[in-house]
């Protein structure tokens, strides 16, 4: 399934950036020249690892969690320099091109330009397909056609409905022939550019890190094309949605909304639609995290009328089952649990059995002294990955600016630091520990405040819009940075040459 074969064992790091992140011209990062220099820098900085997080269309707040499809690329990835160099786009269509922020990504002026361009394209495209062209998309949407027969029609289907959630759809069926072609042509141009990226990144001894969310969002091609194997009324509408319960973070819980699974129908399938959900994700990336551990051993279900997660109930999860069918068809479990918050021993217990490497977020080792906690990195055992902070976290400068006074004393003096480089003492700290696996945000790297911050959950604005500036990659980063990582042991081990003998 995955070509890059790695020393297994060795110690290793890596850097989390969402592509929409990357520099460029138009607007949002894309699959294009910066893509590629962003995997050169990881390679001049002794990294491993290339953490993307989710890939799939987002949602209306722009978040790829809770996008259309679980299994589709996003299109406004697509970098439109190649889509000129390889002949699908005539150069005269840039150059009326906005002038957009290149600080951050402006959804709506990047939807209504490059967004209509690559619709307008794709349209075309399929109707001047001939020879081997039209035998490569053919032959890619008899190969995707579990998922990207559905994702295709939900999107021209939505996209004729004034774009309303599905369950409000007047025009329900037939979907305009043309309008499914050129969705599945976006498909087929971003799989073959991505799947560019990833050979590079292989022939650089680079992994790719996905991310996928345990639930998936009501409005979208899963639920719309499945709607057996979720938990809803026969209006489409969830008879209970996803959240979990009140804890020391929220008084009132978090309610997320997203239609809980029906596990006794997908256990009847063996688990079919899980199972090709997640080869989807690994035929673009090597190791997916996976999302809300917690849920595969216990979900928690609130009721539809219930405005907060105060109210709710425990349901038992498929626990070992899913993951005995997941192991037989992939041949192993290429996966990271992410396993932070409310976690329990029978969720500890599944995860060990399975061999599944945890998570620990440095950020959080520093609520108190007690010399147990798991988060303190003297504590972490092997098989587990070590972020300074993740995409929900605020930067590692952003959230020590936060601290009240003892809890500053206190990160200083587990850190030994003085605190004029606090972000690299965190990243120094994350490397030298015991994890397998240490990741670290760019922005940790590039030392910068909550301005850069990805993401900030509960909140719809602002989000999934900070964009690296082409300079700030700057070659002493890549020296610091090189140089701690071989000082811990995670540097590359050198690949071996053929002998002439």
């Amino acid at each position: 399934m995955n070509d890059i074969v790695l020393p297994t064992g060795q110690r290793s790091s890596g850097l989390l950036l969402h592509p929409t992140s990357l520099p460029g011209r138009y607007g949002i990062g894309d699959l294009g020249a910066s893509a590629y220099q962003f995997v050169d820098f990881l390679v001049a900085s002794g990294q491993q690892c290339w953490q993307v997080l989710p890939l799939g269309p987002p949602d209306d707040a722009y978040s790829p969690y809770q996008g259309a499809s679980s299994m589709a690329g996003n299109p406004l990835l697509l970098s439109l320099e190649t889509l000129v160099q390889e002949g699908w786009l005539p150069a005269t269509a840039l150059s009326g091109a906005p002038i957009f922020p290149d600080t951050f990504v402006d959804y709506n002026a990047v939807t209504q330009w490059k967004g209509a361009l690559l619709r307008q394209t794709a349209a075309q495209c399929v109707q001047a397909l001939v020879g081997v062209d039209r035998l490569a998309f053919e032959t890619f949407c008899a190969e995707k056609q579990a998922w990207l027969d559905a994702f295709a029609a939900f999107m021209a289907l939505k996209e004729a409905n004034a774009g309303l959630p599905w369950t409000q759809w007047t025009h329900r069926t037939d979907p305009d022939p043309g309008a499914v072609a050129a969705y599945k042509f976006l498909q087929f141009q971003f799989f073959r550019q991505w799947q560019t990226l990833k050979q590079y990144c292989h022939c650089h001894g680079i992994r790719l890190i996905g991310d996928m969310p345990i639930y998936v969002a009501p409005d979208s091609a899963d639920v719309w094309g499945h709607p057996e194997l979720f938990a809803l009324d026969d209006t489409g509408q969830p008879t209970g949605v996803a959240g979990v319960p009140p804890d020391y973070f929220s008084a009132t819980g978090q309610r997320w909304g997203n239609p809980v699974y029906r596990w006794d129908v997908l256990a009847d399938t063996g688990y079919a639609w899980w199972i090709a959900r997640v080869q989807a994700v690994l035929e673009l990336v090597d190791i997916v995290r996976l999302d809300h551990f917690l849920g595969f051993e216990r979900y928690y279900v609130i009721p539809v009328e219930a405005p907060t997660a105060i109210e709710g109930e425990w349901l038992e999860g498929p626990g070992d089952r899913f993951f005995a069918a997941l192991h037989r068809a992939l041949g192993g479990l290429p996966l990271i649990a992410e396993d932070l918050g409310m976690i329990t021993a029978e969720v500890v217990a599944l995860r060990e059995r399975w061999g599944l490497p945890g998570m620990r977020v440095l950020q959080f080792a520093f609520g108190s002294d007690a010399p147990d906690d798991l988060n303190k990195p003297h504590n972490y055992t092997k098989n587990c990955v070590v972020y300074t902070g993740t995409h929900d976290n605020d930067t590692t400068l952003g959230w020590f600016g936060t601290l009240e006074t003892e809890a500053r004393t206190r990160t200083l003096r587990y850190l030994h630091s003085d605190g004029r480089a606090v972000h690299w003492d965190m990243i120094r700290v994350a490397l030298a520990s015991v994890a397998d696996t240490a990741i670290v945000p760019l922005q940790d790297v590039l030392g910068l405040g909550t301005t850069a911050r990805i993401n900030l959950p509960g909140t719809g604005q602002h989000n999934w819009s900070w964009r690296l500036q082409p300079q700030q990659l700057r070659p002493h980063l890549s020296e610091q940075l090189s140089t701690l990582t071989r000082t811990y042991g995670r540097y590359p081990v050198p690949r071996p040459t053929a002998s002439l003998a």
